[in-house]
């Protein structure tokens, strides 16, 4: 298998849009009911990652089987932490939002991590409380468990970062 990260483009956002529904589907299966509901993310959210250059695929053998948005900082809802705090919290930074993969693809976390930190050595990433496959990648890929952050939306997430 060849795996390969590229910059999305607006052609891609239909295959990108069938990720993130059985993504989604993912995790109502596992329990969790709240993250990513309303159709979030939209296609406007998908495209205003590529747009500002922060959408990616992860394409197996050419065949589009994950996304995600690999963002630099700031991120304004990295701005404040409770209950805990950031390991590094003077260095610029990247966020990696919206990860989303078919069931059958392994190993695409390692690969978006691997991918992430040849660009950057300060990662943060957060996820929702009910979302336990995301955290175990998380904690699996080195990550430290640093607090809670709230969405714009008011939603509370787990917060992680890794340095390298």
């Amino acid at each position: 298998m060849n795996r390969t990260i590229t910059k999305a483009n607006p052609q891609q956002v239909d295959d990108i849009m069938n990720v993130i529904a059985a993504a989604k589907k993912i995790m109502r299966q596992s329990g969790n009911m709240h993250q990513w509901a309303d159709n979030y993310p939209t296609t406007d959210v998908i495209l205003h990652d590529i747009e500002i250059g922060g959408g990616y695929v992860v394409e197996d053998d050419g065949t589009i089987v994950a996304y995600f948005a690999f963002l630099p900082s700031p991120d304004p809802t990295y701005a404040k932490i409770y209950e805990g705090n950031w390991i590094e919290d003077t260095l610029p930074y990247h966020v990696v939002h919206r990860i989303a993969s078919y069931p059958d693809a392994h190993g695409v976390f390692k690969s978006i991590m691997d991918f992430c930190f040849a660009h950057d050595s300060n990662i943060r990433i957060d996820t929702h409380r009910d979302n336990q496959i995301m955290q175990h990648v998380i904690l699996k890929e080195g990550f430290t468990y640093c607090g809670i952050i709230y969405l714009l939306s008011g939603d509370e997430r787990l917060a992680y970062q890794k340095t390298k």
